[in-house]
């Protein structure tokens, strides 16, 4: 590979660590071409999966201010930059590295916090960001309801006081037996 070369493969990592939300350090080795196509379809549409020499992507990531993954690239490295959902992205890298155990998930960053292999897993068993929202949403419209109850029924309750307040005068007062004089 010519330096020039060199120079403009760093650039284009480097701007993908920067733009991306996520990056996930993989293992390859033995996955046929097929697979791999088969693998960046797994990740949707929000994750870009790329194929790239350890030295570049470690120079690329450290000029980008991801210094927490100069472990991870040894052997045949391949990295899932995420724009956008990272769960969805992670459940794609798990459930192919399930079905095809030759890709190893090594760790990653995750909005510029390293990310174990077993944490990826985790987040891969989260809900889409979607369902967590409208969870989230369906919560405070529960929350709003039970204020709004609340605030209805003191009003309601005053009324029904005052009126019982109000029966209870206007009860005759019960004579009381007069004492027989003993």
């Amino acid at each position: 590979m010519a330096r020039a070369e060199k120079v403009t493969a760093v650039a284009e990592l480097k701007d993908r660590f920067e733009s991306s939300n996520a990056a996930v350090l993989t293992e390859y080795r033995g996955l046929t071409v097929a697979q791999l196509k088969q693998l960046r379809v797994s990740l949707g549409e929000h994750a870009k999966f790329a194929v790239a020499k350890n030295t570049l992507s470690k120079i690329a990531a450290n000029e980008a201010g991801v210094t927490s993954l100069d472990d991870l690239f040894q052997g045949p490295t391949a990295i899932a930059f995420v724009n956008g959902d990272v769960v969805e992205a992670a459940k794609g890298l798990r459930e192919f590295a399930k079905a095809n155990p030759l890709l190893i998930i090594k760790g990653g960053v995750v909005d510029g916090k390293s990310m174990t292999p077993e944490q990826i897993s985790t987040l891969a068993d989260l809900e889409p960001r979607e369902v967590l929202l409208a969870k989230l949403a369906g919560a405070l419209k529960a929350k709003q309801s039970q204020a709004a109850a609340t605030f209805n029924a003191l009003p309601t309750q005053m009324a029904r006081l005052v009126e019982a307040l109000r029966a209870k005068r206007e009860e005759p007062v019960a004579a009381e037996p007069a004492d027989s004089g003993e």
